[in-house]
């Protein structure tokens, strides 16, 4: 099984230093999927950072995926979105997103949540949190136990939510 490192951005994005900080992380060729979240910006802003972190991403040969905005995602030419369960639905995101792009979703800590994603056809599955991270409230406990059962059942691949 492959084992990848799947990097989320910080709630916020200020000033060059981060653009920066980031190209030094993914030039050690170790992170393979970098996800664009920003909740609390308005869509021109997005897709205005989401620009910039494309080229970042694209010279280092790293995904870029766009959290819960497939329309924002497009925009930015993103490879994919990442959708949570309150998000847009699956079937109309692919639409907006096209065939060829990844399409990912949160699983919170559910079985049932995870075979309805792997019936809608989604490229990925993510489980978590597995620990408590300062960016995001720990709603859902997920543990080890689910992500066996996953990789028995589902055989799709696994994001797991690590928080840190």
């Amino acid at each position: 099984m492959k084992r990848y490192i799947y990097l989320i951005s910080p709630q916020k994005i200020k000033g060059i230093k981060f653009y920066r900080q980031l190209d030094q992380v993914l030039k050690t060729k170790k992170v393979k999927y970098f996800q664009l979240r920003l909740k609390k910006i308005s869509n021109l802003n997005l897709i205005k950072i989401g620009k910039k972190i494309k080229k970042i991403t694209k010279k280092n040969k790293v995904k870029l995926l766009i959290n819960d905005k497939p329309l924002a995602a497009r925009k930015i030419n993103a490879d994919g979105c990442h959708l949570g369960q309150k998000d847009m639905n699956f079937y109309t995101s692919k639409k907006i997103m096209g065939k060829k792009k990844i399409i990912g979703m949160t699983c919170h800590n559910s079985k049932k949540l995870a075979l309805s994603a792997k019936k809608f056809g989604v490229d990925y599955i993510a489980f978590g949190a597995f620990f408590k991270s300062l960016t995001k409230k720990t709603t859902f406990k997920a543990n080890l136990a689910i992500l066996r059962w996953s990789k028995k059942k589902i055989n799709i691949p696994i994001a797991a939510i690590v928080g840190i």
